[in-house]
């Protein structure tokens, strides 16, 4: 493996699932201005997901409709001009 490619200030934070609401605590690298008092008391730096294992079709084995950025809206504003039928 090569040397000092790798971050070494890895620090816990919490992963929160915006479409199913869980949350788990988990180390990264990744900056963030929000946090969250975690269950052990302790305010850690809060990640938001818009998907994971909870909510991702493979591991649950369902189809669930997440639509968090308001794409579809989006998408049929832009192309409206063309559906002239």
């Amino acid at each position: 493996m090569k040397k000092d490619i790798h971050p070494s200030e890895y620090r816990l934070v919490v992963f929160k699932d915006m479409s199913t609401e869980d949350t788990f605590l988990g180390k990264s690298t990744t900056n963030s201005a929000d946090t969250l008092v975690w269950e052990d008391g302790n305010e850690y730096p809060l990640i938001k997901l818009d998907i994971s294992d909870k909510s991702h079709p493979f591991y649950t084995g369902k189809m669930q409709f997440v639509d968090t950025a308001g794409r579809i809206d989006k998408f049929k504003n832009k192309y409206a001009k063309f559906n002239k039928k």
